[in-house]
């Protein structure tokens, strides 16, 4: 069987199984390891969020000298707002790890999901982490192992250049979607040989237009983390202009494809919204204004509602702080247009209705003031969105 995710690239072993953290048999623990497990160039992007998990200072301390041999994660519990006991947990996961697969604890990066403010269930670490690194049972139970509310699991492979050079990645993320970062976990490999200096550039290039362009509730977490490792199996070496470029467009490549994938099984998503910003002033200008549309509760409730209320769009966009003419702009839906020289089109109200019935849906802005462009993935407001956040999840 092909690998469509973190052992797609050479190099790599994972696993996933259930350690008791969620109730029921259902998994909850992954590792990813390098093959041999040495360390190897790593990198990590992480939350913006100042109230950030214990896992996530772990992890940036241990990524200081820019190598990792091992990622551990946890579903179920975030480990977020447990002070000295939460950073002792998140070491003791390392350390177990660390042990259980025969490298350094310094060399183990730690990821945590789930509930906050409730201390890691450590007896079932315990006895867990050494169970899954004596069976390493494939890249689709590890990816298996890190959901929460997600239905699907979430994995995608892409090139380098000609190849044979590859990166992989698997992802979880289906609410408290919102840049930067997407609230997310993400684990990248690749079989390339790159510096740990050039795998950041590349890393941090990647998530700035991926996962920094996602939106689905306005709620940034205090676990957000993409990391990545690199093997160097392939022999292929990366040091020259193109070869960065071409290095860097496939780790793009993989985290847009998870990028997408979370939109599609965002909590109780009916719609998934690509809007594109054209003609503004700058790149940053057209930015902001598609994130100001994408975090609209009025825009993501006319998607749920199926109404192409043009004007809500508009409304944000001169929110936004972008500088336009507002009775330049046009807005179309599907290739549909609906706003034309800001007002109505006059495109007939059946034919609209067919397009707002469509599950994808592209909404194109053009302001007409420029060649700055920007694209954000969001999705609509439902009920059942609400139903599934009413309590604690």
């Amino acid at each position: 069987m092909t690998e469509t995710g973190v052992l797609a690239p050479a190099g790599f072993v994972a696993g996933g199984t259930a350690s008791g953290i969620k109730p029921g048999s259902v998994a909850d623990l992954a590792i990813v390891a390098t093959a041999d497990r040495r360390a190897v160039p790593a990198a990590g992007v992480f939350t913006t969020n100042l109230a950030c998990a214990a896992p996530v200072q772990v992890s940036r301390a241990h990524l200081a000298n820019g190598e990792a041999a091992a990622i551990v994660l946890s579903s179920g519990n975030a480990n977020a707002a447990t002070g000295d006991q939460g950073r002792a947990d998140a070491t003791r996961m390392t350390e177990l790890t660390g042990t259980g697969l025969g490298c350094a604890a310094e060399d183990v990066l730690v990821c945590s999901t789930g509930l906050i403010g409730y201390f890691m269930p450590m007896a079932a670490l315990e006895s867990g982490i050494p169970a899954l690194c004596a069976d390493l049972n494939g890249g689709a139970a590890a990816a298996d192992a890190i959901l929460t509310t997600d239905t699907v699991r979430k994995e995608a492979v892409a090139t380098v250049g000609a190849g044979p050079g590859l990166v992989g990645g698997m992802a979880k993320g289906a609410a408290m979607l919102a840049p930067a970062m997407a609230t997310m976990l993400a684990t990248l490999t690749t079989d390339v040989q790159v510096a740990p200096d050039v795998l950041r550039v590349a890393l941090s290039t990647a998530v700035a237009t991926t996962f920094n362009r996602l939106l689905v509730d306005g709620s940034t977490s205090t676990n957000d983390t993409v990391l990545v490792l690199a093997s160097g199996a392939s022999g292929v070496s990366i040091s020259s202009r193109a070869e960065v470029h071409a290095f860097t467009d496939a780790v793009t490549d993989v985290c847009g494809s998870l990028a997408e994938q979370m939109a599609r099984d965002a909590e109780g998503a009916t719609k998934f919204v690509r809007i594109i910003v054209n003609g503004a002033h700058t790149s940053e200008e057209a930015h902001r204004a598609a994130r100001c549309v994408a975090g609209s509760q009025l825009v993501q409730c006319s998607f749920n509602g199926e109404d192409p209320y043009w004007g809500r769009i508009l409304s944000e966009l001169g929110a936004s702080g972008a500088m336009f003419d507002p009775e330049a702009v046009t807005i179309s839906y599907n290739g549909t247009t609906a706003c034309r020289n800001g007002i109505d089109a006059g495109t007939d109200a059946a034919t609209l209705a067919e397009v707002m019935a469509e599950p994808e849906i592209e909404v194109v802005c053009d302001l007409d003031a420029g060649q700055g462009t920007a694209t954000m993935l969001f999705t609509d407001l439902s009920h059942a969105y609400i139903d599934e956040n009413r309590g604690t999840s």
